[in-house]
């Protein structure tokens, strides 16, 4: 609706598309409970919020001479159920392009991401504070100061055509896979998984894939998400604490999800393109494809790692890549290939680094230097389920 509101009354009025939603979903909360939950909520939600947004234009006339012709849309749109199939078309453009909008380079990648989140994701200032580990103030600026730089950058939703197109569609996946990656390992709290990201994330992805300018990287970044959100139920066990992949339960991993990844996956498959998704949808892919932890091609996926190496120089992928090494040409040469590691500044209190060497010291035989680095990596930020890991590892390395 915010989306929708927004192309009707045009960008630079997009505080106000929210709070005419906002004071829709007030009223609902003060009538529904006494009056009964009408037959088609989201209608009548749609409807008042297109009253209230005539009534404010009307009242204030903020839009000059467009008043009128904005007012006499509004109009038209309240009568139209949401479920009518030319307006359900309809609101997914507008979301689309809302999303676009939220991902233009004017905007600070921080900024976007927030933005994204608030008006695309419907997500209150609270609980994007709370993914992000931001005090509510701070994530409120963030979001005050996108709004301005729409409305001083007269930003619209038309979508970008062209190279811009390209530049605008990178943003967006970036931003994206961004808010799936917090939600699937959240860099500090109590907990480790954030389900409600990821599942936004991915479907926002799919949103985009299911548009006409879907290129091959959009569906392989939607195999990826599918197929690693296909693994979060067995990621932590009743307890809340960390599972890692070679001790998980397959019979746990969606399969729904999983078969979703495959159908991007081979939807992504189009062209000569072969992208960063598509090299980490391939290491997702061979890891869902595994019946259970023993029959995983490792071979295979440090195949893949060293692709996507030569794609992204990251420390952090190559660090992923050593978890490789180690299960195909044992823990020595694992250890020696994230020596080096040591000495990036973008690993610098990362706690995985100091995690993984200790993990191979431990297989190695050399338990001090194993405790030393889990002492080391609890000093390091991270969530409490994978401090209660770090916690379990020093034991084991000092009782061995």
């Amino acid at each position: 609706m915010v989306a929708h509101l927004t192309r009707l009354l045009g960008p630079a009025h997009l505080e106000l598309a929210e709070e005419t939603v906002q004071e829709a979903m007030l009223r609902a909360l003060q009538t529904w409970p006494y009056q009964g939950v009408p037959e088609n909520a989201a209608a009548w939600l749609f409807r008042v919020a297109h009253n209230i947004a005539i009534d404010a234009v009307r009242r204030n006339r903020t839009l000059g001479q467009k008043t009128d012709a904005i007012v006499a849309e509004l109009f038209h749109y309240a009568s139209v159920p949401p479920d009518d199939p030319y307006l359900e078309d309809q609101l997914r453009d507008d979301e689309l392009r809302m999303i676009f909008m939220c991902c233009h380079p004017k905007i600070g990648r921080d900024a976007r991401v927030a933005l994204s989140l608030k008006t695309v994701g419907g997500f209150g200032v609270r609980e994007i504070a709370r993914a992000f580990l931001a005090d509510d103030a701070a994530i409120a600026q963030r979001l005050v100061r996108a709004k301005r730089q729409i409305r001083e950058g007269r930003l619209t939703l038309d979508m970008p055509r062209g190279h811009e197109l390209k530049q605008r569609l990178d943003s967006v996946l970036e931003v994206v896979y961004f808010m799936f990656n917090e939600g699937y390992a959240a860099h500090a709290g109590a907990d480790l998984i954030r389900q409600d990201l990821c599942l936004e994330a991915l479907r926002l992805g799919r949103l985009v894939a299911a548009s006409s300018i879907r290129e091959p990287r959009v569906d392989a970044l939607v195999a990826l998400m599918a197929l690693e959100a296909a693994r979060l139920p067995a990621r932590v066990d009743e307890s809340g604490d960390l599972i890692l992949l070679e001790s998980q339960d397959h019979g746990r991993w969606d399969q729904r999800l999983i078969a979703l990844g495959f159908h991007h996956f081979d939807r992504s498959m189009v062209g000569d393109e072969i992208s960063e998704y598509h090299v980490q949808a391939a290491i997702a892919a061979t890891h869902a494809r595994a019946a259970d932890s023993p029959s995983r091609d490792w071979p295979v996926i440090l195949e893949l790692y060293d692709q996507l190496l030569a794609l992204n120089r990251s420390p952090v992928v190559a660090l992923n890549r050593a978890v490789a090494v180690a299960k195909v040409r044992g823990p020595a040469e694992a250890l020696a290939a994230i020596e080096p590691l040591a000495n990036d500044p973008k690993l610098q209190g990362y706690y995985l680094l100091l995690a993984v060497r200790g993990h191979l010291l431990l297989d190695l035989g050399r338990p001090a230097e194993a405790a030393a680095c889990f002492r080391a990596a609890l000093e390091c930020p991270c969530s409490e389920p994978e401090r209660r890991f770090l916690r379990r590892k020093l034991e084991v390395a000092k009782g061995a």
